[in-house]
């Protein structure tokens, strides 16, 4: 994978695929400054330094070297996170070297080192009105898995819950594994070590959130209701004032009453932790949205999609 040449009939530029090194930086930085116009912000400027300082075993930034590091024209991070899965995220495309069929070389060059680490599947997540990206991703075997939204309450130190909510991860696994929001979700969740991260939510996990204290199953004549701290980050808002967030795993629900009762467990312990903004995974879709609108809690206004590709097809590759 290091070295090979790609484009082969672009007579102005040699191209090869390659990890990203320290020197990389100022080259990825600049053509990400304004990935996505006015509709979103780009992380990556923000990041890629500390994404190329802590590649490892599970982790491998790659990048497209232009000219023998006169330029970079395509960045994509691959990351374990299992024994079997991977984690495909930050592509980007140098808009100088677009049409050169660069991104499904880098693609494959992300899936060739995940299925040489074991990883069976490798997904990614787009947004849903990246229409480009999701045509991308597609084109080199990304097929459609699951798509959710943000559940976003406020934090609230008075917050009550109007049913009994306790940390029990074999009441909360045993609904999460039976509930119609797993099934739409394929099991996943959000991942508790790489952040923006969608991997398989599994008892370990739930039992870990009780460990925290981070688990929340809503009882009332059984488990009607589940959730978990996933984990919490730092981030400077538009006025430059630092805010801690906190990401949940997922949420599955019977009805609004539930609902309710897990959302006001959640706003009450992310005041108590000093969380200044949560968000919480949903299924998307029309029972799960119109039930938080029903709880009058704020919902993020499109959803996420996330995509897989079997890396035990060799067509893959």
């Amino acid at each position: 994978m290091t070295g090979r040449e790609l484009a082969r009939d672009d007579p102005d530029h040699e191209f090869a695929i390659r990890q990203a090194r320290e020197s990389d930086v100022e080259h990825v930085v600049s053509f990400t400054q304004d990935t996505w116009g006015d509709r979103h912000g780009d992380y990556l400027p923000d990041v890629f330094d500390e994404m190329v300082d802590t590649d490892g075993p599970d982790q491998r930034t790659l990048v497209v070297d232009v000219d023998d590091g006169a330029d970079v024209a395509g960045v994509l991070q691959c990351v374990m996170l299992s024994d079997t899965e991977a984690w495909a995220q930050a592509m980007r495309v140098n808009p100088d070297y677009r049409g050169r069929n660069l991104s499904p070389e880098l693609s494959r060059a992300a899936f060739r080192w995940a299925r040489d680490r074991g990883a069976v599947v490798c997904r990614n997540m787009v947004f849903s009105w990246n229409v480009a990206g999701l045509g991308q991703s597609r084109s080199v075997g990304f097929d459609p898995a699951t798509e959710f939204r943000w559940l976003q309450p406020d934090p609230d130190a008075d917050a009550e819950p109007a049913l009994d909510v306790v940390a029990d991860p074999d009441a909360a696994w045993a609904y999460w594994s039976r509930s119609d929001a797993r099934e739409h979700l394929r099991g996943l969740a959000m991942d508790d070590e790489e952040s923006w991260a969608c991997s398989e939510l599994t008892r370990a996990d739930l039992r870990d959130a009780a460990d925290r204290d981070a688990l929340f199953a809503v009882v009332d004549g059984g488990t009607r209701a589940m959730s978990a701290l996933a984990y919490t980050y730092d981030r400077e808002n538009e006025d430059g004032v630092e805010e801690t967030w906190g990401v949940y795993h997922a949420a599955a629900w019977d009805d609004t009453e539930a609902l309710d009762a897990l959302i006001d467990a959640i706003a009450r312990d992310a005041a108590d932790r000093g969380i200044d903004a949560t968000r919480i995974l949903i299924p998307e879709g029309v029972r799960w949205v119109s039930d938080a609108a029903a709880t009058r809690t704020a919902v993020s206004d499109e959803p996420d999609f996330v995509l897989a590709a079997d890396l035990t097809d060799e067509s893959l590759f």
